[in-house]
């Protein structure tokens, strides 16, 4: 009733139960691609089993395929055994594929939209939908403005009552400043703001998200979250894979547009940013927006950078060929596959602490981690006492492949003398969990259909993180070719050279 005292028992109560969509259509375009079959289909399939779709849910398929719906059902199924991370169950697939439609047809045919929008109120004449639906546009980006015209031309993206239409969005977020703000008027054309759900499928990942449980639920981490204990922080992803099949996509775009500008620029925020005043998106993407306008390039983009291009070796006991072999690319090409940088962040907090990114292929093993390096120690009673296997103390959130938490700190070796190591304490979620984290694509598709928005980047994130990433790529392309590094390491001379030159080194992961 208005006026009313929130009960903050039943708020909390809340707060624990399972969050489950209402009724809805999810429609992929682009479904016959990788993406929808590793990882979509799949991941919406483990949502219905874990019980967080309803029965009013219905999907539907558009691509250039001749296909009827049962056929796409098939191949959907194919996917879900394959790919599924919880156990195939045969009353749950029949539940969920009964809702399955596939509409075919080329993206700029209007009889193919206005069959989509005859699929999509079929359903909601059948499956109780309630005319809410989302699109998620898993295509490359060219094809947007063809997409978003022909769903605002059929009517599919006006709600209508209490409906409500939304649009997912796949990463790249436009190529640099311009070509981002192109994209968002277009996507403002047809949805509103609040409506748009840009993906980055990092930020849905278990570990990212508990970096904000680390430093804001325990009086143990953010006292020391600063620029007095931290001496520098360190952001990885590493790939042991080449471009594959990417090379038509990945070629002309690199390293860093691929990975620092969203996956390690968002890190950086989630790490850099001050406490928000709720875990409402509002206020957290207050807090992020902070943060990267607050981020500074280095003086010199010379010693500031590195780029690199991977050349022939050896990878897991096999002989690989280098990047400028791989088939689909030029050999002329002036790509970079691999890419740092060193950030500053001009806050109180981080004043003089520089960020570290880095992000490359056929390196020398998988990782994602945020690694926070501790200042060494003033006590010189120790000095003459440590190994020389002893560094400083650190703080590793391991985002993939073993999800985790690692701290880092010196200990005694058992013995007559004084003689200091260091050792590792450990948090795995495997191991102290008896639930398996959820896929990124589970979260981030429930969180489209509920409407919740905090695990989205906004516009102005993506415009901001562009500021950073376009002058260094101005830079580099004027700067000749990438540096190349033998394929199992770990990047050029120019990576290493990047923390040498500051006395630091990268952290072996």
């Amino acid at each position: 009733m208005p006026g009313a005292v929130p009960n903050p028992l039943r708020s909390a109560l809340d707060r624990r139960l399972p969050r489950i969509a209402g009724p809805s259509v999810l429609v992929l375009f682009g479904v016959t691609g990788d993406l929808s079959r590793k990882k979509l289909l799949p991941a919406i399939y483990d949502l219905a089993n874990r019980g967080l779709l309803p029965p009013g849910f219905g999907l539907v398929g558009f691509a250039r395929r001749d296909w009827a719906d049962q056929d796409f059902a098939q191949v959907a199924h194919d996917a879900v055994r394959t790919y599924s991370r919880t156990p195939f169950r045969e009353d749950v697939w029949r539940q969920l594929s009964e809702g399955f439609r596939f509409v075919p047809g080329e993206l700029h045919d209007d009889e193919a939209f206005d069959a989509l929008a005859r699929s999509v109120r079929e359903l909601d004449a059948v499956r109780g939908t309630g005319g809410n639906y989302a699109f998620y546009l898993s295509l490359p980006p060219k094809l947007f403005p063809t997409v978003l015209t022909q769903l605002k031309r059929c009517g599919l993206a006006q709600s209508t009552g209490d409906s409500w239409r939304r649009v997912v969005i796949e990463k790249p977020f436009g190529h640099d400043l311009a070509s981002a703000q192109e994209l968002n008027a277009i996507v403002d054309d047809v949805f509103p703001p609040h409506e748009v759900f840009r993906i980055d499928h990092y930020l849905g990942k278990e570990t990212v998200q508990n970096l904000l449980a680390l430093r804001f639920a325990n009086t143990l981490f953010e006292p020391i979250w600063n620029r007095s204990y931290i001496d520098h922080v360190q952001i990885t992803m590493a790939e042991d894979i080449g471009v594959g099949g990417r090379a038509g996509y990945y070629d002309g775009i690199g390293a860093a547009r691929d990975v620092i500008q969203n996956h390690l620029l968002q890190l950086l925020a989630l790490v850099a940013m001050e406490e928000p005043l709720s875990f409402t998106a509002d206020a957290i993407r207050a807090e992020k927006v902070k943060a990267l306008s607050a981020v500074r390039l280095p003086e010199d983009l010379a010693t500031g950078t590195a780029r690199g291009q991977y050349a022939a070796g050896w990878q897991g006991g096999a002989r690989v060929v280098g990047y400028l072999e791989e088939e689909g690319i030029s050999p002329d090409s002036t790509t970079e596959t691999y890419a740092a940088v060193k950030l500053g962040v001009n806050t109180r907090r981080w004043a003089g602490v520089p960020f570290y990114l880095r992000t490359g292929k056929r390196l020398g093993r998988r990782v994602t981690e945020v690694a926070l390096i501790f200042q060494r120690t003033a006590n010189q009673v120790f000095d003459h006492v440590v190994t020389e296997e002893q560094g400083a103390n650190s703080l590793v959130i391991r985002i993939q492949p073993d999800e985790g938490v690692t701290l880092r700190f010196g200990s005694k070796v058992p013995g007559p003398t004084m003689e200091v190591r260091d050792v590792s304490m450990d948090f795995s979620y495997g191991a102290s969990f008896t639930e398996a984290s959820p896929e990124a694509y589970e979260r981030l598709i429930l969180d489209v259909l509920i409407g919740d928005p905090p695990l989205f980047p906004r516009q102005e994130e993506v415009e901001l993180s562009w500021r950073i990433l376009d002058p260094i790529e101005e830079f580099w392309a004027k700067s000749g070719r990438p540096e190349p590094y033998e394929a199992g390491t770990w990047g050029p001379r120019s990576g290493h050279e990047l923390l040498a030159r500051d006395g630091r080194q990268w952290r072996r992961p």
